[in-house]
């Protein structure tokens, strides 16, 4: 099962290439008000999702949404031998370095959203690797696509607290177990770019979904701290014995409202995760510090 999850890691298509709130917020909310509406603003957006998400508490309750159900829990027993196959052999195996740098900056407690850079499909090991439950006492919650759920890796991901969204109908359902994780006091892992940026250098496009659901979360009166992060590999496409380096940012947090505040606050966050990324990359080049943990 190790050998296949390896291979699988080192194949091409992305796991988590969703756009995350973006594809929930925006496609979400439009659907449910039978308009379109690819930019719609936090403030137009807030009122709307608290009313349907009134008018719709069974479905809150249920957590389901067109026959399928949005759930997500850390398997009490598999949730750490998922971790034990993953931090204690599947990292070590394939990279013989990887540096962590900024975990000063890690709440211990409290909701928090993670932005990563998207590099390459490791990305969602070194993540748990830097801020899991081994540095910070609790799990790293994901997005993830529905065609990601199946197989053997599948199989990890459900047992490491990811939940799915299906891009093709986004459901509120999605956005609102989202929002619940971030009330629960929750670490949930968004990456803003949405797809995998393989090049060193080139400019970080983020979407915007990820402050549209900071916003969200702080209308509801949920404070959440957005943490960027970059991360850099010795090749675009990792091999095995390469080195990987990740830095941690200093939090941020989104403040005024509608599609100006989030603009703002996406660039904002797109110029921190690029600056990240570039001392990860120089992390690769000071040479070994410390091994996988």
């Amino acid at each position: 099962m190790l050998t296949a999850a390896l291979a699988d890691l080192a194949a091409d298509p992305d796991p988590f290439p969703n756009t995350l709130a973006d594809t929930v917020i925006s496609e979400g909310i439009s659907s449910a008000e039978g308009t379109p509406d690819p930019e719609g603003s936090v403030a137009a957006a807030t009122p709307t999702v608290s009313a349907v998400l009134a008018s719709t508490q069974s479905l809150a309750l249920t957590g389901r949404s067109g026959g399928s159900m949005v759930t997500s829990r850390v398997s009490p027993w598999l949730g750490p031998v998922a971790m034990l196959a993953t931090q204690d052999l599947a990292l070590p195996l394939w990279f013989r370095q990887i540096r962590v740098e900024g975990q000063q900056w890690l709440p211990q407690s409290g909701p928090v959203l993670l932005a990563p850079t998207h590099k390459a499909r490791w990305d969602a090991l070194l993540v748990p690797h830097a801020a899991g439950r081994r540095v910070t006492g609790r799990d790293c919650r994901f997005m993830v696509t529905l065609d990601e759920m199946r197989g053997v890796q599948g199989w990890l991901l459900r047992r490491l607290g990811c939940f799915a969204v299906n891009q093709a109908r986004p459901s509120l359902a999605s956005l609102r177990h989202a929002l619940e994780l971030l009330e629960a006091g929750e670490q949930l892992v968004v990456f803003p770019e949405g797809r995998i940026r393989r090049e060193n250098g080139q400019p970080l496009r983020l979407q915007q979904g990820l402050a549209r659901l900071a916003a969200l979360a702080a209308s509801r009166g949920v404070s959440v701290p957005v943490l960027p992060i970059g991360i850099a590999y010795s090749h675009a496409v990792p091999r095995p014995c390469d080195r990987a380096a990740l830095c941690i940012g200093e939090p941020m947090r989104i403040s005024g409202a509608g599609r100006e505040g989030a603009h703002t606050f996406t660039c904002a966050l797109s110029q921190a995760m690029a600056e990240l990324e570039q001392r990860a990359v120089a992390c690769l080049v000071k040479g070994p510090t410390r091994g996988p943990s």
